[in-house]
This record gives C-alpha cells, structure tokens and sequence, in this order.
C-alpha cells in the first residue's frame, strides 16, 4: 500500500508564527521519513518576507509538495501556493494579486535615506513576487507585475489557463491522512503591522 500524504491545513495570514510553524510540520514528517505532502492553502496574506522564505523553503525541499486552494489565496499567499509543484484549487475559490505595502508605527519619523530605502525594499519585493509567479506560470514578469498593480482577481478557471492552478478538483485529500492544522487569530495581523512588522500584502478585498 502506497504511503499516505502528510495534509498540513493552513488556514492563517502568512506571518512569522504561522510560517514557523508550517516549516517545523515539514521538518518532523521529513525526520520520521515522510516526503508526500499536500498543502491546503487558505489565506488573506500578510509578510512578504515570510511567504517568499516559506516559498524557496518548500522548492527546496527533497520531498513532493502538492498546494491545493480551498477558499481564498490572497496577495503573498499566491507566493506560498507557488511552492507547490503540482497546485491545484477547488472550484469555488479566488485568488488575488495586488502590490506590496510599507507599514509605518504612529507618530514614526523618516529621514529622505530612509524613505527611499523603504521604496526600493517595495520595488524589490514587487520584482521578486513577480519573478515567483512568473516562473510558476505561463506569463511575463512584465504581465504580473502589471496584474499586481492592477490588483487582479483570478477565479480557478483563469488561474488554470494562468498555468498558476494545474487542476480543478473538489477532493482535498485521501481517506486516513494525518491532518496538521495551522490557524492564527486575524486580527494580530493588524497588531503586528501597527508595531512595525515588515512589508506586507495583507487583503482588502
């Protein structure tokens, strides 16, 4: 019999606790020998620092990772869902590409330097989300870029003719797979951006 998949379930914004704990999932099943995993992927973003790290994490690994969308793939965690080498989505799903924005503390002050080094982090992280999806698609970095900055709402049908999703498919996981849930209260999200945390991608819509 064919060994079953590891499922990890992340249902959480992509920040450093959840991410954390995405990696040292991975890293368990991997020591105990494990290197199927299916990663359901529900998520209105977050740090563009944590879900480019999750990203090369998970193409870097020796193991097969399936990413499978089951509600909302929002901002970076379209950066997170490209780590998958087969990617799939469930037919009543979205994803969402939108531009990357600098959080500020209240009442903080910067200097010219500083603000022109915060904009060209933005630009940065702009050029690497594009080469990301760019390289897990059919499309330009030019496209992508121009998608993000247009803030471009995909439904599965689109993603798939993107070469983003390979498959549309309702099923999630086989019967008898250990299920790893990883959640995370929304709104330290926003308690997190307020004191300071890094360039974000956090959904609106």
């Amino acid at each position: 019999m064919a060994e079953l998949p590891t499922v990890i379930k992340f249902f959480a914004p992509v920040i450093d606790v959840t991410i954390n704990a995405l990696m040292e999932a991975v890293d368990g099943k991997m020591k105990d020998g494990h290197d199927e995993f299916i990663l359901l992927i529900s998520s209105p973003g977050g740090s563009v620092f944590h879900g480019l790290s999750a990203y090369n994490y998970l193409k870097g690994l020796p193991a097969n990772v399936t990413t499978h969308n089951f509600g909302s793939v929002d901002s970076i965690g379209v950066v997170l869902f490209c780590g998958g080498s087969k990617r799939l989505s469930v037919p009543q799903a979205r994803f969402l590409l939108h531009g990357v924005s600098a959080n500020f503390s209240q009442n903080s002050r910067l200097e010219e330097k500083q603000l022109e080094e915060r904009l060209k982090g933005l630009r940065i992280d702009i050029e690497n989300i594009a080469k990301v999806v760019a390289a897990n698609t059919g499309k330009s970095i030019d496209e992508v870029t121009e998608a993000m900055l247009d803030r471009t709402t995909l439904n599965p049908d689109e993603a798939k003719t993107w070469g983003l999703v390979h498959d549309i498919k309702t099923d999630l996981f086989p019967a008898g797979a250990e299920v790893i849930p990883i959640q995370f209260v929304q709104p330290q999200v926003a308690q997190a951006a307020a004191e300071g945390a890094p360039n974000v991608m956090d959904a609106d819509a």
